[in-house]
């Protein structure tokens, strides 16, 4: 096998990689595996170097972040208005949060496949409801959203999950397209694709409603309320699983048909770490570095972060988008740690320094999206179809869409 013996050196220094999910999704189950004599554990659930919320309140006499947040990182109304929260209401009563993107003409939302699937290529069976929130951000500034009533809510009415998406953590499926039941407000921004290829080493502006901190990425998620306000921030992305430095490592695949993470494609995942300016915590350099090609990390992944605008996402993120020059370029995935031997500073999967933040890229899923989007029929085509063909055409668009996602 390629590799060899570096391969199992890398296996007994990591120790136990943690995996996770960086929202509220749709199944809480932890998943364990090995993957090559490496234990990892994985779970389906913005922060920034410092507060990513400012201001406190007692609650049952302790003092904890309150709302309002860090200027830092507070959306900007002109570029950040199409960031939508999500609601996935479940049969059982729970509820989770994710982040998605507008684009289109105002009826599609992109955001994880997680956050309403656990794989198959469709939504959950027991996913009752989804509701999309927008906020005026130029008028109403920074309020929680979606649990403020004055957020225009917008029920979704269909559901195109990507038919290659597995469930697993690490997936470069992860993606799916939500459809509105109606055009979402005019204030919010319609996002472009962004589809120029490899994002190696490109810098990005990053959004999602999720946990906030009253540190930072010292401390990772902290302090209540935590989801709910929009947050964005920069980063880079460091690599892709398959980046051809690493000559297979990851993306290899066993006699199991299994790779380094599991059996879903992961050559183009890509990741950034979350840095505070200091080697210690350099978790892509120390992981290339462990991959045994001399000094692979130094030349290539030896970036130590962009200072207070660095952020790396957090639980409620996930489906929030990643811009390049105003374009969308991917959607928040997951979150991943390899431990304190690997730069993890608390050795905890909780959004802090040393982490790796996942994303699925656009450029690979445009015709997926465009092809999502223009099955998007004009909300008075819908009272069209309900008036004039009532069941029979309900039917006719099932089959429809079944065949889609097949």
């Amino acid at each position: 096998m390629l590799w060899g013996n570096k391969r199992l050196a890398l296996q007994l220094a990591m120790g136990a990689a943690t995996v996770a999910m960086t929202a509220g999704a749709a199944s809480a189950a932890v998943i364990s595996g090995e993957a090559n004599g490496l234990t990892w554990t994985a779970q389906s659930t913005i922060i920034g170097v410092g507060a990513t919320g400012q201001g406190t309140v007692d609650i049952n006499g302790v003092t904890r972040l309150g709302p309002g947040g860090a200027a830092t990182y507070l959306p900007d109304p002109a570029k950040h208005s199409g960031a939508a929260a999500l609601i996935m209401q479940y049969a059982n009563g729970s509820r989770f949060i994710c982040s998605g993107s507008l684009v289109g003409g105002g009826l599609s939302i992109v955001t994880a496949g997680h956050c309403v699937s656990s794989g198959g290529g469709v939504e959950d069976a027991d996913l009752v409801k989804t509701t999309a929130y927008f906020w005026d951000y130029s008028t109403q500034g920074d309020e929680r959203v979606p649990f403020n009533a004055s957020a225009v809510a917008i029920d979704v009415v269909d559901y195109t999950v990507h038919q290659d998406y597995t469930g697993e953590v690490i997936d470069q499926n992860d993606i799916a397209v939500l459809r509105l039941a109606d055009y979402a407000p005019a204030f919010a921004q319609r996002y472009e694709l962004y589809d120029e290829g490899d994002l190696t080493g490109k810098n990005f502006n990053v959004t999602g409603y999720g946990g906030r901190s009253e540190v930072g990425g010292a401390l990772g998620v902290s302090g209540l309320p935590s989801t709910g306000y929009l947050r964005e921030g920069d980063n880079k992305y460091d690599y892709a699983w398959g980046d051809s430095r690493f000559q297979g490592f990851f993306t290899d695949v066993d006699a199991n048909g299994e790779n380094f993470f599991g059996k879903a494609q992961i050559e183009f995942s890509y990741i950034s770490d979350f840095d505070n300016g200091l080697q210690a915590q350099n978790q892509s350099r120390r992981i290339a570095n462990a991959l045994g090609l001399g000094p692979l990390g130094n030349t290539f992944f030896n970036d130590l972060g962009l200072g207070a605008r660095e952020v790396g996402v957090a639980g409620g993120d996930s489906g929030g988008g990643a811009f390049i020059n105003g374009k969308l370029a991917s959607v928040n995935s997951y979150g991943l740690t390899f431990g304190t031997s690997f730069g993890d500073i608390d050795g905890r999967l909780n959004s802090s320094f040393g982490e790796f933040s996942g994303y699925v890229p656009i450029f690979i899923h445009t015709d997926f999206i465009n092809d999502a989007i223009a099955a998007v029929p004009e909300p008075t085509t819908w009272a069209l179809m309900i008036g004039g063909f009532g069941l029979a055409g309900a039917s006719l668009r099932r089959r429809r869409l079944a065949v889609a996602k097949a």
